[in-house]
């Protein structure tokens, strides 16, 4: 027997939610599938998404609570952050893993090696390096790669 897809753990994980009553979670789950659902319609064919695109469709979602939990805190909307953070929490399993500090250093020192980057100006190409070799091993956060590589580049 195959395993299931992941839109089909995906159902399953909010059927088994809501008989336990926990509602942030079916939320949560209800709107990756609802997104899921979207992605899949779009463009001109309707079609089922692969594992992978669910991956990156979780991603987005996992990338909007936390681009949401920033302006909460920003705002000193402490109730929403925490709501925020729980609905991430419950995503994050469904994203790409998020590749660690040691194996992005590791990718950025490779791209400046690589492009014979010396300067911040030549930032743009040694991003570009990273950000694709990065995807092939998971997620990344483009404002941390570009930080740490502006600050590889100047220092």
């Amino acid at each position: 027997m195959t395993d299931p897809t992941l839109k089909t753990q995906v159902s399953d994980e909010i059927k088994a939610s809501l008989k336990a009553g926990d509602s942030l979670r079916v939320g949560a789950l209800r709107m990756l599938l609802a997104a899921i659902q979207t992605k899949e319609v779009e463009g001109a064919a309707a079609r089922e998404l692969s594992d992978d695109e669910i991956r990156q469709v979780a991603a987005k979602e996992v990338k909007k609570r936390s681009e949401s939990i920033e302006a909460f805190e920003a705002a000193g909307r402490t109730e929403l952050v925490e709501r925020e953070r729980a609905e991430r929490d419950v995503l994050t399993p469904y994203a790409p893993p998020q590749v660690d500090d040691d194996a992005l250093d590791a990718l950025i020192d490779e791209a400046i090696a690589a492009t014979g980057a010396t300067s911040v100006q030549q930032m743009g190409a040694v991003m570009s390096a990273v950000m694709s070799r990065a995807a092939a091993l998971g997620r990344v956060d483009g404002r941390l790669v570009q930080a740490k590589v502006r600050a590889k580049l100047s220092g």
